[in-house]
């Protein structure tokens, strides 16, 4: 963390120089907010590129070559960070590890950890071994930025979309939701999913009408701090996951707390997170309650 106490904007950089959208929206967000940018290059196995020639070398030979390639990794991800935002405070870390692990530890110094997405197949991307995104945000103690797709800024007006389900976690996403519209001069679509039970409700008018209330309190007082943020409430009945996907067709991002119970009928928001960073078609920002400590308080977030 620099000496003046700013925590940086962390990105996980991708070994393939032609992915390059999680960098950028790293960059590019670091300049909106005034902060460092830190670029962590992790490495437990070879880089894509690597080739072991002749007869197998040392393990000092394999690790000194590692390090050559991931020092190249990160001269060339410094090089496009320079060209986009010229002047930027940038820092390298090149270190050893499985990326999630290594970027959980920084995020307890950061202001938020972007990685990208490989596009994998959904249980490979999810649950394989080469996934970042799950165990990074069930550990991270700090928001995680999932960059999948790009940012729809061709919608107009432009605006980000919010999960509530009235926990302490999804009241710490509105906070960071409002505060990416704020600046980005962009709207705010705060959605609360219903999802009808299977048998039913007695009342079905009385429990919408306490999804809004619960809708509005978690809101509450936040436009006052953000003034030229255009708030849009609503509440929905359907899957949290689908709604959530299709509202984010064309958004700037969707932000999601990473665990809790509440309106999402029961569901850990936990799986819902999951299912938003597999679907959403734009970057899922997803935030931990603030007394998370990123490490045991969160499993499975």
């Amino acid at each position: 963390m620099p000496a003046d106490g700013r925590k940086p904007i962390v990105i996980g950089v991708d070994p393939d120089p032609d992915k390059r959208s999680a960098l950028a929206w790293a960059a590019d967000e670091a300049d909106r907010r005034r902060l460092p940018l830190t670029l962590v290059c992790t490495q437990g196995e070879p880089v894509p590129g690597f080739r072991l020639e002749g007869t197998p070398p040392s393990w000092e030979k394999w690790r000194d070559d590692l390090h050559t390639a991931g020092n190249d990794v990160l001269e060339r991800a410094v090089a496009f960070v320079e060209a986009r935002r010229p002047g930027l405070d940038t820092s390298v870390v090149l270190a050893e590890g499985h990326p999630a692990w290594v970027l959980a530890k920084h995020s307890h110094h950061a202001t938020q950890v972007v990685v990208g997405s490989w596009h994998l197949g959904h249980a490979r991307e999810l649950f394989g071994s080469a996934a970042v995104a799950l165990p990074l945000t069930a550990h991270s103690a700090c928001p995680v930025v999932v960059v999948r797709e790009g940012e729809h800024t061709a919608q107009q007006p432009p605006y980000f979309v919010v999960g509530v389900d009235g926990s302490p976690h999804s009241a710490a996403a509105v906070d960071l939701a409002f505060e990416e519209a704020s600046l980005r001069g962009a709207n705010l679509r705060a959605l609360y999913v219903w999802r009808t039970p299977l048998l039913g409700v007695l009342d079905e008018d009385a429990t919408l009408r306490e999804c809004r209330r619960v809708l509005s309190e978690t809101v509450a007082g936040r436009t006052a701090d953000h003034p030229g943020v255009e708030l849009h409430h609503e509440v929905v009945k359907g899957h949290p996951v689908r709604e959530l996907t299709n509202a984010s067709a064309h958004a700037l991002g969707l932000v999601v707390g990473t665990r809790g119970h509440g309106g999402f009928s029961g569901m850990l928001l936990g799986s819902v997170s999951q299912g938003v960073l597999h679907h959403a078609h734009c970057p899922v920002l997803t935030v931990p309650h603030p007394g998370a400590n990123g490490d045991g308080a969160r499993q499975g977030g």
